[in-house]
């Protein structure tokens, strides 16, 4: 499975969601995995009025979803600070939008029911789970958590909603082989993800989760094993409209997924192998291979700063000591089941 990270469709990247084709180039990278998710952060509507007093507020059309399915995108998570920024009318629009979406679209819903509910994607015979929730508190979760009869977002936040994230992860493992969280949280313009998001990953590593990515920092952050999970803090940006400094370092996280063919045989981590192809956002939004366009010398910088933020998480670069964590172009290797 291959994560990438923040796609928005802002400024100048407008244009991009109006076409399905507009991503294509990212099917050689992202899309190269049997399976593939990002976050869509922004409204899909061209209605409605932006948030009051929020300072940034994003939409794009419903077609943006077209965009991103032609970058070969599986499914998205759309649990984040920016899902509802242009009001009810703009909600209508969004969830419309997920109505007839070409992928599925987690982490927003009309009651929480529909907000926690998984996808189920499958390949090779491996069904996996994807949930996703945010822990962002800002002005979406503060007034649009979705609730027994609310429409919103799924909320990790506060302790009665990372509850019901729990509870969705449990009973998602009970029907699939993998479950993968795609939690919206961590600290903006930072590499570091801040106690709550390492709390969170705690818990949902417990709860059986056994794919954990982060994003809304706007940075790369570490990433590595934890427990019988594997944690990516932080992707950074991925379809961006500013690339100025670290927030446009970005890449492709691909997760090679083992599953056993019985209880009896399992041991440890589902993931067997990860491997982070750093890349660079071009001024016309789009992530590219670092080594392609920069050279192989910053791609080893990329990936050595990367791993250097791994020391303030408690991910580990190995797999109980058995395989480290590489970089380089995805590859998938086979197993009872692998995806």
């Amino acid at each position: 499975m291959a994560f990438g990270g923040d796609v928005m469709f802002e400024s100048h990247l407008r244009s991009l969601a109006y076409d399905e084709d507009s991503l294509s180039e990212l099917k050689s990278t992202l899309g190269a995995a049997d399976l593939s998710v990002v976050n869509v952060e922004t409204a899909l509507t061209e209605r409605g009025t932006p948030w009051p007093g929020k300072p940034f507020t994003f939409r794009a059309p419903a077609s943006a979803l077209d965009a991103v399915a032609g970058a070969g995108v599986d499914a998205v998570t759309m649990a984040n600070n920016h899902a509802f920024d242009y009001g009810d009318q703009g909600a209508e629009d969004t969830f419309a939008a997920k109505k007839n979406s070409p992928i599925p679209v987690v982490g927003i819903g009309r009651d929480e029911d529909e907000a926690y509910a998984p996808a189920t994607l499958e390949a090779n015979g491996v069904k996996v789970a994807v949930i996703g929730a945010s822990q962002v508190y800002e002005e979406t979760l503060a007034n649009r958590s979705a609730g027994p009869d609310k429409a919103g977002i799924a909320a990790s936040a506060p302790e009665e909603r990372m509850d019901r994230l729990v509870e969705e992860v449990k009973k998602a493992k009970e029907s699939h082989d993998v479950v993968v969280a795609m939690m919206h949280w961590g600290i903006e313009g930072q590499h570091c993800p801040g106690d709550a998001a390492i709390d969170a990953s705690k818990t949902l590593e417990k709860a059986g989760a056994d794919v954990i990515i982060g994003d809304h920092a706007h940075r790369v952050n570490g990433h590595g094993w934890l427990g019988d999970s594997y944690v990516h803090y932080g992707t950074g940006n991925f379809v961006y409209y500013l690339n100025r400094d670290t927030a446009g370092h970005t890449g492709v996280l691909t997760v090679t997924i083992d599953v056993p063919a019985s209880d009896e045989e399992a041991d440890g981590p589902l993931v067997s192998d990860a491997e982070w192809t750093p890349m660079l956002i071009g001024y016309d939004g789009i992530p590219r291979p670092a080594e392609e366009v920069a050279g192989q010398a910053t791609a080893d910088q990329l990936t050595s700063l990367t791993e250097g933020y791994r020391s303030c998480t408690p991910a580990s670069a190995t797999r109980d000591g058995k395989a480290a964590s590489t970089t380089g172009s995805a590859t998938e290797t086979g197993a009872t089941g692998s995806s």
